[in-house]
């Protein structure tokens, strides 16, 4: 990990991403930061399909048997299938074989980001009300491969900003990768969040800001993780029903939610559904931004439009 510090804030390269902790007050930044460091490299090393150490690598080397499972694993697995049962199957963690068929076979730092390889005819995920789960133990059909990337990052985010929060009693924020949580005491105007295609550009240039005192906001674009393989631009966000990535309207959807795995799972819900996803989002009464191809905005359920100045 790479680190950059300021007063009351700290950002860090991990997970293949950017992560930003702040915090209230500036003498909770030591505690809250072993916190961050302590849950990261726990869910990576949980949930790392990149890693053959990984838990989840040893749960795919015993497809087929009965497997039991860490805490954190088991936690992320409960997250990731009740995602899949709230969206209908459109945020799907059985995706694995479809995403790494894409080229994202590694950690996106190091894939090539124009290959020649010609694209796999893509295939549907399998399903995932395949994967046997009782709360504490796996079994896995031989030939699914699970991806949780979809959930795990903003899991980590609500773990990050709860539990650092109670370790210290201060405020805390936790931004990974666009994926943001909240907790404990918020700054009096709340937690100024800036919005837009690119979670690192957008803290110098933001195209929107907003605030939030409580809960979680997460952004999910098919600008920010996109590589081109076989001529064609592909990025991490795939259709399970296609096994594609999805012909969507949107390049980029921001949802504030209770928490962020509830605001990832939406927004990534968002981007699959295309054209329904304004209406399904509304039904839902969540918070949304939604940024098409061309750069025309909608929003849903009381988000702010007032531009950043």
């Amino acid at each position: 990990m790479t680190r950059t510090s300021s007063p009351a804030r700290i950002v860090v390269s991990a997970l293949g991403t950017t992560a930003l902790l702040a915090v209230t007050e500036f003498d909770a930044l030591e505690a809250a930061e072993r916190v961050l460091h302590a849950e990261l490299a726990a869910i990576d090393a949980a949930c790392s399909r990149f890693r053959p150490d990984s838990e989840i690598s040893r749960l795919h080397a015993t497809a087929g048997a009965a497997t039991p499972v860490e805490p954190l694993l088991a936690e992320a697995l409960t997250v990731a299938l009740r995602a899949a049962e709230q969206t209908d199957g459109v945020v799907d963690p059985t995706v694995g074989h479809a995403v790494r068929a894409l080229g994202y076979d590694r950690d996106f730092a190091e894939l090539d980001p124009d290959g020649a390889d010609p694209l796999p005819a893509p295939k549907a995920a399998p399903g995932w009300w395949r994967v046997g789960w009782d709360g504490a133990t796996a079994v896995l059909p031989r030939g699914v491969a699970l991806d949780l990337g979809a959930t795990a990052k903003a899991l980590s985010a609500d773990r990050i900003a709860t539990a650092a929060a109670t370790a210290t009693g201060a405020g805390v924020l936790v931004s990974l990768g666009g994926d943001v949580r909240v907790a404990g005491p918020a700054p009096e105007d709340g937690w100024r969040i800036a919005v837009g295609d690119d979670h690192e550009r957008v803290l110098v240039d933001p195209e929107l800001v907003v605030s939030i005192a409580t809960g979680g906001l997460a952004t999910s674009s098919t600008t920010r993780r996109a590589w081109r393989r076989g001529g064609r631009t592909v990025h991490h966000i795939v259709d399970p029903r296609t096994g594609d990535i999805p012909d969507s309207r949107w390049r980029t959807v921001s949802v504030a939610a209770a928490t962020c795995v509830d605001a990832n799972t939406a927004s990534t819900a968002a981007v699959v559904l295309g054209d329904a996803a304004p209406d399904w989002l509304a039904d839902r009464r969540l918070p949304a931004r939604l940024v098409d191809v061309d750069g025309a905005v909608t929003t849903t359920a009381g988000w702010p439009e007032k531009r950043a100045e």
